[in-house]
């Protein structure tokens, strides 16, 4: 099970620029060119209504979660990596609850994220945590690459 220690990136600590190169890095790994944030990873996160938690593990960041909240009643799970080694010990779903609960104090009332049909694991992931599939965008990330839209609603009594 996950062990890591989940952190919240505050743009003022002194390891801003470890973490990000870390995850620059992870991003470039894990995700296709076309769909990484490694060359605007900075500015994604200078936006104001956005969130980075990472878990830290032996010194390195084993995952991240970015989380944005465009209105108040919606926010949206942007990226949720994790590195290949660290896969599959709980780590995505550690860091998943976390961005949930940030979001849960925000009060908003929807939860949004793409996934594409093939991360079986994600999907599943997601799935487990109470998303529910919404309609499959064709064309998402590329012409012959879909993804489907999920969401999360809460009880808003």
């Amino acid at each position: 099970m996950a062990t890591g220690v989940i952190m919240e990136l505050q743009r003022n600590s002194t390891n801003w620029a470890k973490v990000v190169e870390d995850i620059v890095r992870l991003e470039k790994k894990i995700f296709p060119k076309h769909e990484s944030l490694a060359k605007s990873f900075d500015e994604e996160l200078k936006k104001k209504n956005c969130g980075l938690l990472y878990s830290e593990l032996d010194g390195e960041v084993a995952g991240y979660v970015m989380y944005s909240w465009p209105s108040s009643l919606y926010a949206s799970i942007t990226k949720l990596a994790v590195k290949e080694n660290y896969r599959r010990q709980g780590h995505g779903e550690v860091l998943l609850k976390a961005a949930i609960q940030k979001c849960r104090i925000r009060n908003v009332h929807r939860i949004s994220l793409h996934v594409d049909p093939s991360r079986t694991p994600a999907t599943n992931l997601y799935k487990k945590l109470g998303f529910q599939v919404d309609d499959l965008i064709q064309g998402y990330y590329s012409p012959d690459r879909n993804a489907y839209r999920m969401y999360l609603d809460f009880d808003t009594d």
